[in-house]
């Protein structure tokens, strides 16, 4: 009971309406096609009479020729008058929606307004600028810190190579302590030529001097 005392909406009109003009133009096509029949039908009966030279009987099936053709024009009239307001349903009930979504925008816009503060958001966009700038500078100054560290870091490394090349070079291998260091005898007869013929003490502190090796 509840639903059959329920209140259209304006939706609700306006589908019923469509519908029944949707039904009213149909109708109008249907009487107009039996029209045209009935037209064509008059047309075949005043041919007949013509040549049969019944020129009173001509003479009524053209009246009514005439006015049945008033009629199917009068249809097309009304037919058209019926999309017409079709038509117009249409464009109302899209007029209609728009401005109750337009409402329903300004309501929401409105809200917002209320609760936003222009001063208040600018201060707040203004302290993320300078925030934004700190955390950019930081990080500036950490990467130029990384940055020493490993280029500090490649020189050592590479000079540690050059020494232990030039070391190499020169017959002695450095591993934290030295390792089979060659040792003289007292009793070799051969020692002295030995260190005459090979590389001094003074020869080897001089190439780590020219290295910066202490």
């Amino acid at each position: 009971m509840a639903g059959f005392f329920k209140k259209k909406t304006v939706d609700d009109v306006i589908k019923e309406q469509t519908k029944e003009l949707r039904g009213t133009q149909r109708q109008i096509t249907r009487d107009r096609s039996s029209l045209e029949k009935q037209e064509k039908q008059l047309e075949m009966e005043i041919k007949k009479m013509a040549k049969t030279g019944n020129k009173e009987a001509c003479t009524i099936l053209a009246k009514q020729l005439v006015q049945l053709r008033r009629q199917k024009n009068r249809s097309y009239a009304v037919g058209s008058k019926v999309t017409s307001m079709s038509s117009q349903t249409k464009l109302m009930n899209s007029q209609m929606k728009m401005a109750g979504a337009m409402a329903t925008t300004t309501k929401t816009m409105q809200a917002v307004n209320k609760k936003m503060d222009p001063q208040k958001m600018q201060q707040t966009m203004q302290n993320f600028q300078k925030e934004n700038m700190k955390m950019e500078m930081s990080e500036d100054l950490i990467n130029d810190t990384l940055d020493e560290i490993f280029d500090e870091s490649g020189d050592e490394e590479e000079s540690d190579s050059i020494v232990n090349q030039v070391l190499d070079e020169i017959g002695i291998e450095i591993s934290g302590k030295m390792v089979n260091a060659p040792s003289t005898s007292r009793n070799n007869p051969t020692s002295s030529a030995t260190k005459s013929d090979g590389i001094s003490d003074e020869d080897i502190e001089r190439q780590l001097k020219a290295l910066g090796v202490d």
